[in-house]
Formats: structure tokens, sequence, C-alpha cells
């Protein structure tokens, strides 16, 4: 296969083939009639297994990692658990505070809804930030 076969195979763009091959991790043949690169069977099952990976949130080094243990026949099935245990709970606590984020931006909207806009004058920039206080939710603070 071709660089845009391949790529159609696997749902990417021929961009996305060039770069997994620069970065190692599809290996293509060359064809000596044209010394085009000529990938197999081995490189679209290698390339669908990246997707998916990355679209599962693992890194590049991380796929590498897992595509190296396979190729020496060692189960990286340990090592993506351990990962993905670990990324979870990353993205647990970036969603606990994106909920926290999400709060407080409600609350100071409803707070601002009511406040007058006010100018620069060289005291305030932005009243409705300046009299935000995250400690009293729901109020801001009089001048």
């Amino acid at each position: 296969m071709k660089v845009k076969e391949i790529a159609t195979s696997a749902g990417v763009s021929p961009d996305t083939v060039r770069f997994y091959t620069r970065e190692g991790l599809l290996k293509p043949s060359r064809n000596p009639a044209n010394n085009y690169q000529q990938y197999g069977s081995e490189d679209l099952r290698r390339l669908r297994f990246a997707r998916k990976a990355r679209q599962l949130g693992f890194s590049l080094p991380e796929v590498r990692q897992i595509l190296d243990q396979a190729d020496e026949h060692h189960s990286p099935c340990p090592m993506v658990r351990d990962v993905f245990q670990q990324r979870l709970a990353v993205v647990e606590q970036e969603i606990h505070e994106l909920e926290q984020l999400r709060k407080r931006m409600k609350t100071a909207l409803a707070a601002w809804q009511d406040m007058p806009d006010g100018t620069p004058d060289g005291h305030t920039i932005c009243r409705l930030i300046e009299h935000w206080d995250d400690s009293k939710p729901g109020k801001q603070v009089e001048e």
C-alpha cells in the first residue's frame, strides 16, 4: 500500500501516516522500482492500534513503548492498565476542578448581572473581577 492507501484504510490523513513513519511506529519497505514507501498489513494494524491508543489519551511515547513491548513478545497490558489508572485519576481531578470553576463562573455571572459597568479610573480595571470575593459565593465586595 502507498501512503494514501494505508491512510484511507486506517481513516487517517496521509500526514498522520508520514508522521508515524518518521516517529518509527511504522516500518514501510521501499519499492525498488520507484523508491516509494510500501506499507503492509502489519503497518496498517500498528497504525489502527496507534490511532485507538491516542483516542484513549495515550501519549506518543507511551504508544511507542506499548508497541516495543509487543514487538519483544511481552504483554504491554499490565503497563496499559497502570498508565490508564493513573491517567484516570488525573482526569477525575481535572473534572472536579472544572466543575468547581463552572460553579464559580455561574455564581459570578449571577452576581454581576446587576452590577454597573465601570470605566477604568486609575484605581480599577474591571469592577466585576476586582469586587469578586470567592469566599462569599453569590455576593460581591462592596466599596
